[in-house]
């Protein structure tokens, strides 16, 4: 399999971008993408996302295993990287990020998050895998309280229940075994600002008009400029497709 990506990355309403992207392709046939989202306010939400994604793609440039191990070690330095920065700033003391990571290598997928920024994994054009929050809508979801979908719009959905840069043990999911990927299969990553506007079956719906990543990533905007208040928050995501090598 060779891969294909495009990434957009908007301040939306808000006056600082605390999102942050980055990727590395080791080759047309191998890469990782690492999307993050920013929390602490007063500068810090800016800095803890660029520190986990320089952190993710750093580690994985040094060693591109392809294991959930690798995955585990690849947050795990970002975690730390992000705790030695709060030490060392009292305006930075507070800072957090979620963050989601997706590593590629010719027919198979291993991805891992920790926070409310998701991954999406779509096949014959539908979404078959998607990660779970970390946050207290998806808690009260999980107890039957309410419905995936009103997560959205939740009151709560901010409070976060797991994030790079929490003091304690970190606590990250990691997808269990490599997954299996062919040709025509596609991954969105995205933020919480990008999500809360552009549902499933938006995603589902331009993908299939979409002919390559740029179209998809730019079809989903248009959609969630449509339906955001000028107040909205910073939306970020990056869009992946897979091709059979000719």
């Amino acid at each position: 399999m060779k891969f294909s990506h495009a990434t957009l990355s908007n301040p939306g309403g808000r006056k600082v971008n605390e999102d942050a992207t980055k990727c590395c392709m080791a080759s047309d046939t191998q890469g990782c993408w690492v999307v993050a989202d920013g929390l602490g306010g007063h500068g810090g939400g800016d800095v803890a996302s660029k520190i986990a994604v320089n952190s993710i793609i750093d580690t994985y440039k040094n060693r591109t295993e392809f294991s959930a191990e690798q995955l585990a070690n690849m947050l795990g330095e970002a975690h730390q990287a992000i705790l030695n920065d709060q030490q060392n700033s009292d305006r930075l003391s507070a800072m957090r990020s979620t963050v989601v990571v997706l590593m590629l290598q010719d027919a198979q997928a291993w991805w891992a998050h920790i926070g409310d920024t998701r991954l999406y994994y779509f096949s014959r054009g539908r979404i078959v895998q998607q990660t779970k929050d970390h946050s207290v809508p998806q808690v009260m979801v999980d107890a039957g309280d309410i419905s995936a979908e009103a997560i959205r719009h939740h009151e709560d959905r901010n409070r976060l229940t797991r994030s790079l840069g929490n003091s304690g043990k970190l606590r990250t999911t990691v997808l269990d075994q490599a997954s299996p990927i062919a040709d025509g299969d596609a991954f969105l990553l995205c933020t919480d600002g990008f999500w809360e506007f552009v549902t499933e079956a938006d995603m589902q719906a331009a993908l299939a008009k979409s002919a390559n990543p740029t179209a998809w990533l730019s079809a989903m905007e248009h959609i969630l400029l449509s339906r955001a208040p000028a107040s909205h928050d910073n939306y970020t995501a990056t869009a992946i497709f897979v091709e059979a090598q000719p």
